[in-house]
């Protein structure tokens, strides 16, 4: 579910311009419509009340921003990681030899790679050792 940001400030009891700085400073995420209006997500709203206790014990934004961060940090589920990157193997290693059917090579492929999508590659290897 998609909420203006009218629509959090109000479920979070707070001001639209606390949601707006909020955003500006990378403690909220808000998707951008076609027209340029931003979403949040209704999490936006517990994320906010996160943020208003931290604010109450005295922490700073710079730090409620760190913490924030080490617990998305925590929240990401390794199992499931580690899952999603098996089945990318697999997709990998079928299409790979679909490649080497139509008489592709592996080096031919390797060239034809961008930048980008070896960095990809590199960083999933990291993650799996």
């Amino acid at each position: 579910m998609k909420l203006k940001i009218s629509e959090v400030a109000e479920l979070a009891n707070v001001t639209k311009r606390t949601v707006d700085y909020y955003t500006n400073q990378g403690l909220l995420k808000a998707e951008r419509s076609a027209s340029n209006y931003r979403y949040y997500s209704r999490e936006a709203v517990d994320q906010i009340g996160v943020i208003e206790r931290l604010k109450h014990e005295k922490l700073s934004l710079a730090d409620i921003k760190k913490r924030l961060k080490e617990e998305q940090v925590e929240n990401v589920d390794i199992h499931d990681l580690k899952t999603k990157i098996q089945e990318l193997e697999m997709d990998v290693s079928e299409i790979m030899n679909i490649l080497e059917k139509q008489g592709l090579t592996k080096e031919t492929i390797r060239n034809n790679l961008s930048h980008e999508s070896i960095s990809l590659m590199q960083t999933l290897l990291l993650l799996l050792v």
